[in-house]
């Protein structure tokens, strides 16, 4: 989660409210020692304010150059177009 946020460059406060979540929430989810704890649905509102904001998280097993787990930033595919709308 830190590490998302850090690409994002936002603090604990703006994934909470991304998230819909209390800032206590986040807090406790990034202060757990190794896996992050939390209730389903908390986890899962994480999960997609994040992908919302553009983070791919690499699950175990996933495709990385690098190995293992972690978060990069999505690349935007050739249908997206970069903020520009068509008619």
């Amino acid at each position: 989660m830190r590490a998302a946020r850090a690409l994002l460059g936002w603090d604990q406060r703006q994934l909470a409210e991304a998230a819909g979540l209390s800032l206590p929430t986040i807090q406790r989810m990034e202060g757990c020692e190794g896996t992050v704890r939390g209730n389903v649905e908390s986890l899962m509102r994480v999960v997609e304010a994040l992908e919302r904001a553009g983070i791919e998280l690499i699950r175990e097993g996933d495709v990385s150059r690098d190995g293992g787990r972690g978060v990069r930033l999505k690349r935007p595919s050739s249908g997206e177009s970069s903020g520009s709308s068509n008619p």
